[in-house]
């Protein structure tokens, strides 16, 4: 089995490039599931019912998000009504949605996916090592292959839960930062795991915004008006191979792919 994970989709440039990577990258690469992190998907800055439904439609069958996704206020309501569409798991009981959601892929094997946020230099949720310990045990009698999207700043709390699940999960995927990390590796007990995926949006920017605003809060420290950039667009997302059968994962590819890659895939896929 192939999962391909999409690391952080920011504003249209991200959902643009993605809509367009996407059937030559199935295709080409035999992908039976395709995992999205959209919490920056609608304007820089959180979801909306079109934008995840747009997403969707593109091919993405399991949506996570982090600390952004309430920041669109219609996703308090729309996220209760699609289940595809998660929010981390370790939010206190009683906000809406859900922190797991069991797909199936392309050959109609289950994969849960399960979203958890750290703690870290973030807002105080449950503890994440806890959560998706009870997630985990409330899905395995459904499904063998397990992603988790662990939506985290600190690369030391990333590292530690990918050690915690080693073994029991098939992935263990960071996502926050929005910068592309090169310690993709299988573990030990076969899990696959890297401490962030990255950024699918412009890549000429300041994680996602117009280097201007940003550099300036930097150098005097006032408010600002951010504003999403559109300059190289990029897909950074993992590629991840699992057995079906056990749940343990074969090994994973990171992949950064500019807008010329994408369009030379598209274009050798219409002449195929």
């Amino acid at each position: 089995m192939k999962i391909l994970f999409v690391g952080d989709v920011v504003g249209k440039p991200g959902r643009q490039i993605l809509r367009r990577a996407l059937p030559a990258l199935v295709a080409g690469r035999g992908i039976d599931l395709v995992i999205a992190n959209v919490e920056n998907a609608a304007g820089g800055k959180g979801i909306t019912r079109e934008v995840a439904e747009a997403i969707r439609d593109a091919g993405v069958g399991v949506m996570t998000t982090g600390n952004h996704v309430w920041d669109k206020k219609e996703a308090i309501d729309y996220i209760g009504l699609e289940p595809r569409l998660l929010r981390p798991a370790n939010f206190p009981a009683g906000v809406p949605g859900a922190g797991c959601y069991v797909a199936r892929s392309a050959r109609h094997d289950p994969v849960a996916v399960i979203n958890v946020m750290g703690r870290i230099f973030m807002n105080p949720l449950d503890n994440p090592f806890h959560v998706v310990r009870a997630e985990l045990e409330a899905v395995r009698p459904e499904a063998r292959v397990v992603v988790v999207d662990f939506h985290a700043e600190a690369t030391s709390e990333k590292l530690a839960m990918g050690w915690h699940l080693d073994g029991a999960v098939t992935a263990v995927l960071g996502t926050h930062t929005h910068v592309q990390t090169a310690d993709e590796r299988v573990l030990p007990n076969g899990t696959a795991y890297i401490t962030d995926v990255g950024m699918t949006g412009p890549h000429d920017s300041i994680i996602g915004v117009h280097t201007g605003a940003a550099l300036q809060r930097f150098l005097d420290g006032m408010p600002a008006k951010f504003e999403t950039a559109t300059g190289d667009p990029r897909l950074n997302a993992v590629l991840v191979t699992a057995d079906a059968a056990t749940g343990a994962a074969r090994g994973i590819e990171r992949l950064s792919l500019s807008t010329a890659d994408v369009e030379a895939q598209a274009a050798g896929a219409g002449a195929a």
